[in-house]
Formats: C-alpha cells, sequence, structure tokens
C-alpha cells in the first residue's frame, strides 16, 4: 500500500487512510515561500498501532 500513495494528492491519500490515525507533516523550504500546486505524499509509514505519518509537500515554492 505504501508505494501507490506516494506523489498522490494529500487528500486522496488521507480518503485512503482513513481507518488510520494519521500525522501529516508538510515539507517546505527554510524562509519564506508559498507552497504552489497540489500538496503531495512524498513518504508514507504505517506504523506497528496503525498509525500513519504522511510527509507531504507542494509541487512547486514561490519566495515571497
Amino acid at each position: 500500500m505504501n508505494e501507490e500513495l506516494i506523489l498522490v494528492p494529500e487528500m486522496q491519500a488521507r480518503r485512503a487512510l482513513r481507518n488510520h490515525a494519521l500525522r501529516l507533516h508538510v515539507l517546505a523550504p527554510h524562509g519564506a515561500w508559498l507552497g504552489c500546486g497540489a500538496l503531495r505524499v512524498l513518504r508514507l509509514k504505517i506504523n506497528e498501532d496503525r498509525s500513519a505519518d504522511i510527509v507531504a509537500g507542494y509541487e512547486s515554492y514561490r519566495p515571497l
């Protein structure tokens, strides 16, 4: 299941993992940036307690 959800939109991944407790981390560059495009899953880890850790990032970033 993990590989199937990489790079999908974050909302689609949350729907697929609706039976899991989720922790969402958004990866962003250091400084003042604006995330552009879709928020996509970059890394997914299903834990032994059936919770899931999602690391997501935007398709691109623009400096503010």
